[in-house]
């Protein structure tokens, strides 16, 4: 088994819902990037537990955890990496809005893998929240096909997320 179906496996063995973000959301939502990892995003702190990666900890896989302050944006990174495989990074978010995204994913196939995706406006807010020049490019292209009912859904949620990310929404929403 390839090393994200070993990873998605994991995760739901140990019931923490997780969801793919990143490039390869990006993909099922009809928006090519090239990238070399698969992103997982989870709001479950148990996922930088030690004790949660220790069936995968053989067998050639590498895991690293790397938590957060409790000042960063994030809870921590776990990334999981074997020789000749794409790295899997799983994100472990911190707010309910991220719970949300999780939630609410739906299942698409990756690289063979049937695993939850997040959806477009969650992408977005995704994106917003990250704020570097890349997450801006993906959600213009984003929004060169986006529907109505997806912006109402990004401005519902907005207000939960920093000011930063509202100031760079405002040009990136289409204007009735």
């Amino acid at each position: 088994m390839i090393l994200l179906g070993r990873v998605a496996s994991l995760l739901d063995r140990a019931r923490i819902a997780a969801a793919v973000i990143g490039a390869s959301a990006l993909a099922v939502h009809g928006v090519a990037r090239s990238t070399y990892d698969v992103d997982l995003l989870t709001t479950d702190a148990r996922a930088l537990q030690d004790h949660t990666w220790h069936s995968l900890a053989e067998g050639g896989v590498s895991v690293e955890i790397r938590r957060g302050d409790d000042d960063d944006p994030l809870r921590g990174v776990v990334r999981v990496t074997k020789s000749g495989e794409r790295t899997v990074d799983v994100v472990v978010g911190r707010h309910a809005w991220q719970t949300a995204a999780v939630d609410t994913a739906t299942p698409a196939r990756i690289l063979g893998v049937e695993v939850p995706v997040v959806d477009r406006a969650s992408l977005i807010l995704l994106k917003l929240y990250a704020g570097g020049p890349q997450d801006l490019w993906d959600i213009e292209q984003l929004m060169a096909d986006t529907t109505a009912e997806t912006v109402r859904q990004v401005d519902a949620i907005l207000s939960e997320l920093p000011a930063s990310s509202r100031l760079l929404w405002k040009p990136l929403r289409p204007h009735p």
